[in-house]
């Protein structure tokens, strides 16, 4: 780790407070022209560091820029998580899939200011551009079968939730089986991605993928989500999104060190907004009309066709309103 990043870390860690230019010198064995060198290209890349003459640099408190220090002092200490934070990437599900082909352990954590190729479900793509959301990845070696993959969605989608209400206080509700809705629009998506031992039918690893709205972007949204896309918190200040990440983290380690249990179903199922509603499944290139009347344990949708007769879905695309 190299000095910028090193003074970034205790500034971190001191957010409240002043930190001596003669401190960071002598805690990182450095020059104090070295520190203030570092404090110069943080202040270069958007860090607002305040100075005060005989006080020292502290973080202003507005700062909202991700960094490892800056995730990981909202984390629990003794986590498993290394965090890497990228300003740009093509996907950080695409970037923690390399990563987990060369063998990186699980807990490896890929996180983005932007993402230039986004995706989401089904191939389609998750608009991600800088300053505005939360994206991060989680490689995992879960001792699961593939046929079972749902359950890391769904832990996903229920930490997600909770952390979004945790952070800023608004409901958040699940649109079966990965989408996450505040207010009526959706601000946050779950992908979930793996490589299977066909011999055995189970992950050799997986890639869990987390996708925030936090903030409308700047220019707004592209017109083509207009109409659904939101965001958590519109007006929100401070550190938000290392907060949210650290949050979304935490919960999801915690419902995938007892996944088999699926001791989150109900939550899921409370949170699960279409149950009880009429939808429109597409199926094989057609829309369908159809209510869906509940969920199954292992998170199948159980739907009614207008025939009254049923059908459980392991997955598929689903709306309401008219086909």
């Amino acid at each position: 780790m190299g000095t910028k990043d090193q003074v970034l870390r205790m500034l971190e860690d001191q957010r409240d407070r002043q930190v001596s230019g003669a401190r960071l010198a002598e805690e990182l064995g450095v020059t104090r022209n070295a520190v203030w060198k570092a404090v110069e290209a943080l202040r270069a890349e958007g860090y607002v560091v305040e100075a005060a003459t005989n006080r020292g640099y502290r973080l202003a408190q507005e700062n909202d820029l991700l960094s490892p220090a800056s995730i990981e002092r909202f984390l629990p200490d003794g986590h498993p998580f290394d965090i890497t934070v990228r300003k740009s990437v093509d996907s950080t599900n695409a970037e923690a899939r390399r990563r987990a082909l060369e063998g990186a352990p699980e807990g490896v954590v890929v996180m983005a200011e932007e993402q230039t190729a986004g995706r989401g479900r089904l191939g389609k793509t998750f608009y991600s551009p800088a300053g505005a959301g939360g994206y991060l990845s989680v490689v995992l070696r879960p001792q699961l079968q593939a046929d079972a993959a749902q359950y890391l969605t769904c832990a996903a989608a229920v930490a997600c939730a909770q952390a979004i209400e945790a952070v800023t206080g608004e409901e958040a509700l699940i649109k079966w089986v990965n989408d996450i809705f505040c207010r009526g629009r959706k601000v946050a998506g779950i992908l979930t991605e793996g490589v299977v031992d066909m011999e055995s039918g189970r992950f050799e690893h997986a890639v869990l993928g987390m996708g925030v709205n936090v903030r409308v972007p700047a220019s707004g949204f592209p017109s083509e989500i207009a109409d659904v896309a939101g965001a958590v918190c519109d007006d929100a200040v401070g550190a938000l999104r290392s907060r949210l990440a650290a949050e979304m983290l935490a919960r999801f380690w915690s419902l995938y060190e007892s996944l088999p249990h699926r001791s989150f179903y109900d939550e899921y199922r409370r949170r699960c907004f279409l149950l009880g509603q009429p939808i429109v499944v597409a199926h094989n290139g057609s829309r369908v009309r159809a209510r869906a009347v509940d969920l199954t344990e292992n998170f199948k949708l159980v739907v009614e066709l207008p025939d009254k007769t049923r059908r459980e879905l392991p997955y598929g695309e689903v709306s309401t309103g008219s086909a």
